[in-house]
């Protein structure tokens, strides 16, 4: 008995010393697997290397070697190989190694003269390292005429790409074409199509030859499953831009109305936010601490360092040549938590604001994400607002953002001056407790208000002063994470990450009364459940909606009453940030 009774007490003491160890472990392992989870958005990429064919010619004077691409029989086109790409430290979000290209494409277009033709164009694929499947053509015409070019790939689920091409001259007509193709299919054989139209609509040549496109960069899915809807109504033109898909992070990827990929845009690192447009160039994150200037030849023209922050969810215009962005410090006590202003013309950076300080009556009342929250992934950080959407309003220079951590939207008046809150809007509950109380705009009408929602954005003039509508995605989840507080929400509001089944997400249109100190839900619509993460946007002026469900993996486009035209399903790791729709007018006429 004593034998046993010893055995025992060692099997008891041994149990106990694995539940200590595990206690203390688990914690740590759980921490050091979260930070991992979100480093990645740091990552910087640091191999740029891509196949290529035999080297035509070195050129000493750019440091660039020309070699041939490896397209099939159809079509000779060159690659331009910065001779330092394995270089540590080697980026092509640096203005030198793109002035660099630009060089060569300079000495390439002059090289032969007046040769190029649209028979016998200058092609270079990705010339400046920014779009893996992008096609540069330059080539002369006797007339002043436009280009435009029809796409077709001999697979099933794949229709003719058409698009008239957007000439670097800004141009519609003119008699040296320079433009990049967008639309070719990586992995497959590309049968192109070029139209020389004059100015009277008639047109002068037609050119055929083939691309063999290699295999996209990423290795992402070329095409998308598809689910038709019940609306009739037309897609809006443009194409959809798939922005920080995860497990894919450092690329977009760009799809048209049948799912089929037609660009694939190589960053640094992180993923797009959002795509602004100034003029004929794009502006956007190229990095999680850069934002880049391109143009509709894929050339970057201007590289903003954030010196020290790192973005974090949003980037929209402000003030005349002002881009705002919302950010971190690098390293901070806080994440997701301050407003830069960033002059366009300067590149320099400016900390507009800092929430921490703004509310400090509220901050204090806060806490780090610990390890048994809901967003445990997070563990360690101060995470306490967790803006993740900005909208300028220039009439009174203020500010609207989204704080998802609070589910609360936030007015902040004279930005640029002394600013201030003016109104939050949401579960009044949430702030009786807090210094903001009295802020809060009151609830006009029996619905449910907006629990972790994301992108909202300005939809529309009200009747009078003082009124206007915001649009928003309303996840329609519950979850606090930098608080010890409890909400009772209505049982349509989903307080699982990956839901039950039986939770939706809405876009919601709300109406704001500043006069009457009022919010009201305007219009809504049901949309898979996701809930982090997403966005519902307008689809330019066509009234359609563009709706992205980054948990579910799913985007679709609803006609204006909300009604599903199209449905796509895509692959990620947890979820795909935002999926908006733009014309891309720097690539298109």
């Amino acid at each position: 008995m004593a034998v046993k009774e010893k055995k025992k007490r060692k099997f008891v003491v041994a149990a106990i010393l694995v539940a200590v160890v595990l206690a203390v472990s688990i914690p740590v392992v759980v921490f050091l697997v979260s930070k991992a989870f979100t480093a990645q958005e740091q990552v910087v990429r640091t191999d740029w290397a891509f196949d290529t064919g035999d080297i035509i010619e070195e050129s000493q004077e750019f440091q660039v070697d020309i070699t041939q691409a490896n397209l099939g029989e159809g079509l000779y086109a060159l690659q331009l190989v910065p001779q330092d790409i394995g270089d540590e430290g080697f980026t092509y979000y640096d203005l030198d190694v793109q002035q660099r290209l630009e060089g060569v494409v300079e000495h390439l277009k002059s090289s032969i003269g007046a040769s190029w033709s649209a028979t016998l164009p200058l092609a270079i694929l990705n010339p400046y390292g920014t779009g893996s499947n992008g096609l540069y053509l330059y080539f002369d015409t006797e007339l002043a005429t436009s280009v435009s070019y029809t796409i077709h790939v001999d697979r099933e689920g794949i229709s003719d790409f058409t698009a008239q091409a957007a000439d670097a001259s800004g141009e519609v007509y003119t008699k040296t074409h320079e433009f990049q193709m967008i639309g070719l299919v990586p992995g497959e054989t590309n049968q192109v199509t070029l139209t020389v139209t004059d100015r009277f609509g008639v047109a002068r040549q037609r050119v055929s030859f083939t691309v063999e496109m290699p295999e996209n960069t990423s290795g992402y899915d070329t095409t998308l499953e598809v689910t038709q809807g019940d609306s009739q109504q037309a897609q809006a033109n443009g194409l959809f831009t798939l922005m920080r898909v995860n497990g894919y992070l450092g690329y977009g990827f760009f799809y048209d109305n049948d799912g089929v990929l037609r660009y694939e845009m190589v960053l640094e690192g992180y993923g797009l936010d959002r795509i602004l447009f100034d003029g004929d160039e794009l502006i956007t994150c190229v990095s999680s601490s850069k934002l880049g200037r391109i143009n509709g030849l894929g050339q970057v023209t201007q590289v903003i360092d954030l010196e020290g922050y790192d973005l974090h969810h949003d980037i929209g215009m402000g003030a005349d040549g002002e881009l705002l962005a919302l950010a971190e410090v690098r390293g901070g006590e806080t994440v997701e938590d301050r407003l830069l202003s960033i002059d366009l013309e300067t590149g320099a950076v400016t900390e507009l604001l800092d929430f921490s300080q703004l509310l400090e009556p509220y901050f204090s009342m806060t806490r780090p994400v610990g390890v048994s929250d809901d967003f445990f992934w997070q563990a360690g950080e101060w995470d306490w607002i967790h803006l993740n959407s900005l909208q300028y309003m220039p009439e009174d220079d203020s500010l609207i953002v989204s704080s998802r951590e609070t589910s609360t939207i936030l007015k902040v008046r004279d930005l640029h001056g002394q600013p201030e809150i003016d109104w939050l809007a949401g579960d009044e509950r949430f702030w009786e407790d807090t210094p903001y109380a009295d802020a809060c705009l009151t609830q006009e009408g029996d619905f449910v208000p907006q629990y972790g929602q994301h992108c909202v954005e300005f939809y529309a003039d009200g009747e009078e002063e003082g009124v206007y509508y915001l649009s928003l995605f309303n996840n329609n989840y519950w979850s606090l994470n930098s608080r010890d507080f409890e909400l009772e929400v209505a049982d349509s509001v989903g307080t699982q990450l990956y839901g039950s089944g039986e939770e939706a997400s809405q876009v919601y249109i709300y109406r704001i009364d500043e006069n009457a100190r009022t919010f009201s839900l305007e219009d809504s619509f049901d949309v898979p459940y996701s809930s982090i993460v997403s966005n519902g946007s307008l689809c330019g002026t066509s009234g359609n909606w563009v709706v992205n469900s980054g948990v579910a993996m799913v985007f679709g486009e609803y006609d204006a009453d909300g009604v599903l035209i199209r449905e796509y399903k895509y692959d990620c790791t947890m979820q795909n940030y935002r999926t908006f729709k733009y014309d891309m007018s720097p690539w298109f006429r």
